[in-house]
């Protein structure tokens, strides 16, 4: 996986996503997180200019989803705890260059310029990097469960839902919701193994609840964690 790469947009963190597939820049806020994209050899200058002059849009952008996202318990401040696959990680904030979030020594370490330690930039620094590991760990276990149903490695895809943890789409591609990565990890493999056997029943009829069994005994407890303690899985 490449290295990511950031830059400071004076209120705002980027990222810079580089791709031979693009002739021009275009510059995204989705979920309160900025990144632009550009051809490879962008020079960081002018990625700058780029920033600058949508900056009010991007402000403008960051402010409606903060003003949609329901209120959080969460301050995002040091000693607070966030959920990685079941276990609490200590966050701790430190000040200097942007650098995104690392799990160091049982700490979740995110570093940000003096007076930029906002609550939604610390906010989305934590989510850039569960997507991270959700993209790792779910193409991972994909890979080791795919032969236990029966099916070949599916095309795997990272998303945000609402209100559920996975989908199997019609051309037989799997999405995963990123924020799963703070169940614990047997609840992880269930959803895996559920949305692979959607590649041989694409219902959830008796048919389908056997071949989930058939993989996994303990479906249902999964399932019924899942059900009862959902709504601790977020951010």
């Amino acid at each position: 996986m490449k290295r990511p790469e950031f830059i400071d947009g004076n209120g705002f963190i980027a990222e810079v996503i580089r791709t031979s597939r693009r002739k021009s820049a275009d510059i995204r806020v989705e979920e309160g997180a900025v990144s632009v994209v550009v051809p490879v050899d962008t020079s960081l200058e002018r990625i700058g200019e780029l920033l600058a002059d949508k900056r009010r849009w991007i402000k403008e952008k960051i402010s409606l989803h903060q003003e949609m996202t329901p209120p959080s318990s969460k301050r995002y401040v040091s000693g607070e705890s966030f959920s990685y696959l079941g276990r609490n990680y200590r966050l701790k904030v430190e000040k200097g260059p942007f650098a995104p979030v690392k799990l160091v020594q049982g700490r979740l370490v995110v570093s940000v310029p003096q007076g930029a330690e906002q609550p939604h930039m610390i906010r989305n620094a934590l989510i850039r990097w569960y997507k991270r590991q959700a993209e790792t760990k779910l193409n991972e276990k994909v890979t080791r469960w795919a032969p236990q149903v029966g099916v070949t490695v599916p095309n795997v895809s990272i998303k945000t839902f609402k209100s559920r943890w996975g989908s199997c789409t019609a051309k037989g591609e799997l999405q995963f919701n990123w924020q799963i990565m703070m169940a614990p990890n047997r609840m992880v493999d269930y959803v895996v193994v559920h949305e692979l056997c959607h590649l041989l029943r694409h219902d959830h009829s008796p048919q389908f609840w056997g071949e989930v069994g058939r993989v996994l005994s303990d479906y249902e407890e999964c399932r019924e964690w899942l059900k009862q303690h959902g709504y601790v899985v977020a951010i």
